[in-house]
């Protein structure tokens, strides 16, 4: 199946070559996925897609186009790369826009482990799924349930292009959900539990991603608003990767060209405290973001995006590497009907000495958070602003549970005051420990 896909799109790119096209690449992706969601018992959906997508890319000079469709008939093919050079050569000029070069590309690509041989059937996807709402229905305090779902899917992505590059490689995932409501009436509180990995093995059992559901849920009921004060805030593990992923997104290379990240002259200095180090980590083992080469065929390694709380790195791709005359560092995404962008791979901060229960021990007032919503935050000032709920701090203790909170800051100013636990799991794909945060705004009352 690899070596046809392979010949397939090295087919493709000669023709495209033949066509009139400079350069060309090519990404295929073929994917099976099956899912189930049921609630109080009863199936509300059953899914089962298997999609064949193709996205051509070609360059005339400076000028690029880029064409996806899914019937790989020679007809539409050949109809396909037609419209691919006839849109190239009224696109506008871009210096920056091109394939890499022979030896930019990877000759030797790693095997990760990355893909299980395990296929659910849609009766075990649907056991699975009532185990873990039943398990969630029978804990006391909970009176309704927001439903429960599972799924599998694998993925096989193949790029070719003319520069010589060709590689291949699958992916598995799976996952499992509930969300229930605990209370009644206007009190009512809701709370969930999920869990995705890369191997079946590795899933947790459904009962217990029920019974977890329903003592969250359980936990916040009767919650309190408490009154405007600046105090240290703790991110739950659950949600500290989102503190995470906005570090992410403003070292992304598109975002450093064009000057708009408030992180866009610090690469060198510190923005941690020197106890903070953030890992990228393309071939780990049975990752959620594990990839053996990026879009543009150039392999990825490990890195230390902080160390020891310094900025070592952005995330390049070509173009953005072009643009600030650097070199890709491998981190070139893409899918079929769009050019390659940075993005990270499977990218942790790395855990503290301190359990969760040290870093809260000595706090006389503070806002331990396990729930954020919205999109507040602004990667061009860094502000940052967001609807929160948890539970309340008091003298070294997690007491009772409130919501109706927004917590504020700038991240400049929280990355410098950032804490980690010890809790450290690799259940995300952007994971971090519990995190202390001192010196933020929380809004109440």
């Amino acid at each position: 199946m690899t070596e046809l896909a392979q010949e397939f799109l090295d087919t493709i790119i000669r023709k495209a070559r033949k066509a009139g096209a400079d350069a060309a690449d090519a990404l295929l992706t073929d994917s099976t996925d099956l899912s189930v969601s049921l609630r109080l018992g009863e199936i509300e959906s059953l899914e089962r897609s298997e999609n064949a997508d193709l996205g051509l890319r070609v360059f005339i000079g400076k000028k690029q186009a880029i064409v996806s469709g899914s019937d790989r008939k020679t007809a539409a093919i050949d109809e396909l790369i037609s419209r691919a050079i006839s849109m190239a050569k009224l696109a506008p000029e871009d210096e920056f826009c091109g394939i890499a070069l022979e030896h930019e590309i990877t000759k030797k690509i790693p095997q990760i482990e990355s893909a299980d041989t395990v296929e659910f059937s849609a009766e075990q996807l649907i056991a699975q799924a009532r185990e873990a709402e039943e398990a969630a229905r029978a804990v006391k305090g909970v009176t309704n349930s927001d439903g429960s779902g599972s799924g599998w899917g694998s993925t096989r992505v193949t790029i070719a292009a003319s520069n010589g590059f060709t590689g291949s490689y699958r992916r598995t995932g799976y996952s499992l959900s509930a969300s229930v409501l605990a209370g009644e009436g206007t009190g009512m509180q809701r709370d969930y539990d999920y869990a995705s990995r890369v191997f079946a093995i590795d899933m947790p059992s459904p009962a217990l991603i029920g019974q977890k559901a329903a003592e969250r849920a359980v936990r916040r009921l009767n919650p309190r608003k408490m009154p405007t004060a600046q105090i240290p805030v703790f991110f739950d593990a659950r949600i500290s990767g989102g503190l995470v992923g906005a570090f992410i997104g403003a070292i992304s290379g598109a975002s450093i060209a064009r000057g708009t990240s408030f992180l866009k002259d610090k690469l060198g200095q510190a923005i941690f405290p020197a106890t903070i180090t953030i890992v990228d980590d393309p071939h780990r083992a049975r990752g959620l973001r594990s990839r053996s080469f990026d879009a543009e065929g150039i392999l990825p390694h490990k890195r230390k995006l902080i160390e020891n709380g310094v900025l070592t790195t952005w995330l390049l791709d070509l173009r953005s590497a072009r643009q600030l005359k650097l070199q890709s560092t491998g981190h070139a995404a893409r899918g079929t009907s769009g050019p390659p962008s940075p993005s990270a791979s499977n990218v942790y901060l790395e855990a503290g000495a301190a359990t969760p229960e040290d870093l809260i021990r000595n706090v006389a007032q503070g806002f331990y958070v396990t729930e954020t919503m919205g999109m507040g935050v602004n990667g061009v000032t860094g502000d940052y602003s967001q609807a929160a709920s948890g539970f309340w701090i008091e003298n070294g203790e997690i007491t009772f549970p409130v919501n109706e909170m927004t917590i504020a800051g700038n991240l400049k100013d929280m990355f410098k005051n950032v804490l980690a636990a010890s809790d450290l799991q690799f259940l995300r794909g952007i994971d971090a420990p519990t995190l202390r945060v001192d010196g933020m705004t929380v809004a109440g009352l």
